[in-house]
């Protein structure tokens, strides 16, 4: 059997400072629905996410906590890995930072930057946001303020390691200039590109063991413990060495994230592969954020939605269908539970539930006759292929209901529950194999329950493959209305 072709995605790893909300989810989905789309057309898929667990600000809240730092990520990470499954996400592997796999891989490289001549001994003064734990230039803040956390960073100068981050400022400006280093949407494209221009400055990869003790000691200089992006971007690596499949799926094809870490991903994370001579990612893809009711997400507010209790309400697949269709991935958006309540009742109960139990429900009483399927000839591939490779998955969605919308007029125009016509119920149950297909990386339980009800597997030769079977049962109902 020949190589098959493979597919890569990544999402950021999370902090481990507090618990998982629906911002996290959002990106983990996404990537599980490029996972599962490209497992489906036959590729060999490897799909990473986990948990970045060291740093000043673990270190502050566990002791808040009144816990040591491991006992606190120990915590948070069960928590991702709990919501993680209760929403069907099917990655390959859930890296922790903390793995000694890991801190062993990332001393390595540090050691390698070292020898290199890549690491150099010094002092960095800048203005320091704990709550990114990030520096900042002047540029970034507003009215003096890290514009994120609304407050005043604390000017610091101390003894650290350095990064030549400035060293690759010429070559990722060529790279990403001309798309061998692809950063999407195009309007973060060109925001990456100004911020290179105007200039990179070599960056702090270490802090006094004194200060921050929960980190990787720099294996150079004991004094001093990883600064957290060497640390954190690793992951995309050893999350693929520990398995031992680093050669078969290096480079990564895409890399999620939202957009308020691009620029360290798209500086510091390039350079730091550059300097190891290793591949760089092809894809750069950066989402935006959302509001709740149109007010940013905050504990302060109070409107922090929590994905355990929405899946408890509505079920995974409609909070994971939900999240994907309410807003153009890429973009900014609103989301708010009234709106995903309505998309419930609406969409997933009204015309996807509401199809299934018609055409099963008359076609169990009646029988099917076999005939050729002119219906299916209205679904729009095609489209919904090039979508998903865009990653346009809003419209890949609003394409297969425009389908499902068309099936639920064929049973009203030809009033089938009069004519009880087979080879027309045929063509309907031919449909919608083709539609839960389709909706399998979006919605993987409900098509699953719809295959294992009508009698054939999810693989996408399937979609155009008549449907092979001689008696059908009614389907429970999929969607209950709340």
């Amino acid at each position: 059997m020949k190589n098959r072709k493979k597919f890569y995605v990544t999402t950021p790893i999370y902090y481990t400072n507090a618990s998982p909300h629906v911002g996290h989810i959002y990106t983990t989905i996404a990537a599980d629905i490029l996972a599962r789309w490209n497992r489906l057309s036959g590729k060999d898929v490897f799909f990473l996410t986990g948990t970045d667990e060291h740093g000043q600000k673990v270190q502050e809240t566990a002791e808040k906590a009144g816990k040591t730092p491991k006992q606190f990520v120990d915590k948070i990470a069960k928590e991702f890995q709990n919501v993680f499954k209760l929403l069907n996400i099917s990655n390959d592997n859930f890296i922790r930072t903390t793995n000694p796999f890991h801190e062993k891989e990332v001393q390595k490289i540090l050691q390698e930057l070292y020898d290199k001549k890549y690491i150099y001994k010094g002092f960095y003064e800048a203005y320091y946001c704990v709550g990114c734990e990030q520096y900042k230039t002047e540029s970034d803040l507003v009215d003096g303020k890290c514009p994120l956390h609304k407050t005043i960073p604390e000017l610091r100068k101390e003894e650290a390691y350095l990064f030549k981050l400035s060293a690759f400022q010429n070559k990722l400006l060529k790279l990403i200039k001309t798309g061998k280093y692809q950063i999407l949407p195009e309007l973060r494209r060109k925001e990456i590109i100004t911020f290179i221009k105007s200039g990179l400055k070599d960056i702090s990869i270490s802090r006094l063991k004194e200060k921050v003790f929960w980190g990787i000691p720099l294996p150079f200089d004991k004094k001093h413990s990883t600064f957290v992006w060497v640390d954190a971007f690793w992951n995309y690596i050893t999350g693929i060495k520990e398995k031992k499949v680093f050669k078969k799926f290096w480079p990564a094809d895409v890399q999620l994230m939202a957009k308020d870490i691009i620029r360290v991903h798209a500086t510091i994370w390039p350079a730091l592969l550059l300097a190891t001579e290793n591949k760089l990612p092809k894809t750069l893809f950066i989402h935006g954020y959302f509001t709740i009711n149109g007010e940013k997400m905050s504990k302060s507010l109070g409107n922090v939605m929590d994905p355990v209790s929405l899946v408890k309400r509505y079920g995974n697949d409609s909070v994971r269908y939900y999240l994907m269709r309410n807003i153009p991935f890429g973009q900014d958006g609103d989301v708010s539970e009234k709106s995903l309540e309505d998309r419930h009742n609406n969409e997933l109960a009204n015309k996807l539930g509401n199809l299934v139990s018609r055409v099963t429900s008359l076609a169990e009483k009646t029988g099917i006759e076999k005939t050729e399927n002119k219906l299916l000839k209205k679904l729009k591939f095609k489209e919904i292929e090039k979508h998903i490779e865009n990653y346009e998955l809003d419209k890949a969605l609003n394409e297969i209901f425009a389908f499902i919308d068309i099936c639920n007029e064929y049973v009203q125009n030809q009033k089938l529950w009069e004519t009880k016509n087979k080879k027309q119920l045929y063509e309907l149950l031919d449909s919608i194999k083709a539609i839960a297909i389709l909706l399998w990386p979006f919605i993987p339980e409900t098509s699953e329950k719809i295959a294992k009800n009508i009698g054939f597997d999810i693989r996408f030769e399937n979609i155009r493959k008549p449907l092979d079977v001689k008696r059908v049962k009614k389907s429970d109902i999929l969607f209950k209305k709340i």
